[in-house]
């Protein structure tokens, strides 16, 4: 037998030119310190490529959501609206507060928040005298929701919107940068985001007195004294000046990277045109995705083959795909949820995860590494 071919990853780190200056010049100036210059930098060109006022760079996305509820003020007992067709990590925070997340289902148009449930989630809410305290909606697959709806449901209540951009950013909604629709934006720079640091997260901002707390949050709440004296609880969630250097690095070719992934679906989109019972995820009207995954569904009655069989068949072959994500309310940590659909006939999030697949989507993916994708997938997806 010979050797497998070599692994083809869902979307892997693509590191540029720079990031290795960067490093160099913080090991040359001694700077491994969890603060530094190229932390500071860094904070400021994302605020700048965001077009707001602040950023503050932490340790993940997640801890990123974890200070932005905190500073809304959501504590125990409080109600937290979050999107279910996300990752887990989107989730979470809420329980680290003590809150209780309600989940809402999908619009059909962006796999995103569905207004029309959040509508009928905040009407019913405020029916029993407990509405939610702030939303959290995810920005799925590289795509921005529907915030002028979303932000129309949420303004007569005053209720704050969290947007974890984890996955978009780069991308654009109505002309304006991902992550800056809600009173916090949240990115992620884990290992397989658009741009890495390796690990790392940022919260973006216009209220830089929220953003100066949440600084002081993410460093153990160290108060103002010449000795360690602290009146808050405080995190260890403060990035590296190391890994703000790759951050720095990666943020020069963002750009570069979304247009790679954009062409890396549209070849997709052509290789599998004309076949039946495949439907991408829609890029809508209001919107520019960045495509960091490419994502698709697969209509039973015409492709029999379910996503696990062909995930474990492409897996043989060295290649890398994943199922869609699995609903927040169907998780058994979430299972005792409200949880507010579509509409009364439909749960999206539920149809998308029963018959959905991510496909290899890496900028670094090269043009072979994608026919070895196709070919892959087109004994399943060719009709007999």
């Amino acid at each position: 037998m010979g050797a497998k071919p070599e692994r083809i990853f869902l979307s892997s780190p693509h590191m540029g030119s720079a990031e290795q200056l960067f490093i160099n010049d913080a090991f040359d100036t001694n700077w491994i310190a969890p603060v530094g210059p190229h932390l500071t930098k860094f904070e400021e060109e994302v605020a700048a490529y965001s077009g707001t006022k602040g950023a503050v760079a932490v340790t993940s996305g997640t801890a990123a959501i974890h200070l932005a509820l905190r500073a809304l003020g959501i504590g125990p007992g409080d109600v937290v609206f979050c999107s279910s067709f996300t990752f887990v990590a989107s989730a979470n925070p809420i329980l680290y507060q003590g809150a209780k997340p309600v989940f809402i289902d999908s619009e059909p148009e962006s796999w995103n928040m569905s207004p029309k449930a959040l509508k009928r989630a905040f009407e019913e809410a405020e029916k029993n005298g407990e509405l939610p305290k702030a939303i959290i909606a995810v920005n799925l697959y590289g795509q921005s929701a529907n915030y002028e709806e979303l932000k129309k449901i949420c303004e007569p209540y005053q209720v704050p919107i969290v947007e974890d951009a984890a996955e978009s950013l780069g991308a654009t909604y109505k002309g304006k940068a991902s992550g800056t629709f809600g009173e916090f934006g949240i990115f992620s720079f884990n290992g397989n985001k658009i741009i890495t640091t390796s690990n790392g997260g940022m919260i973006v901002s216009d209220d830089t007195d929220a953003l100066q707390k949440i600084r002081f949050w993410s460093t153990q709440a160290k108060d103002p004294a010449k000795h360690y004296q602290h009146s808050e609880t405080g995190y260890n969630y403060r990035l590296s000046n190391v890994l703000a250097g790759i951050g720095r690095g990666q943020l020069m070719v963002l750009d570069d990277r979304v247009e790679a992934r954009r062409r890396i679906f549209n070849r997709y989109q052509e290789a599998f045109s004309g076949l039946r019972g495949i439907q991408f995820m829609p890029e809508t009207q209001h919107g520019r995705s960045t495509r960091w995954l490419t994502a698709l569904t697969l209509d039973p009655s015409v492709i029999t083959a379910p996503p696990e069989k062909i995930i474990d068949a492409l897996d043989v072959q060295n290649i890398e795909t994943r199922r869609l994500w699995k609903p927040m309310h169907r998780q058994p940590l979430y299972a005792h949820c409200d949880y507010y659909p579509h509409d009364e006939q439909t749960s999206v999030c539920d149809e998308l995860f029963a018959c959905g697949l991510c496909l290899p989507s890496g900028s670094n993916l090269t043009a072979a590494q994608q026919n070895r994708v196709i070919d892959a997938l087109l004994p399943f997806f060719v009709q007999r």
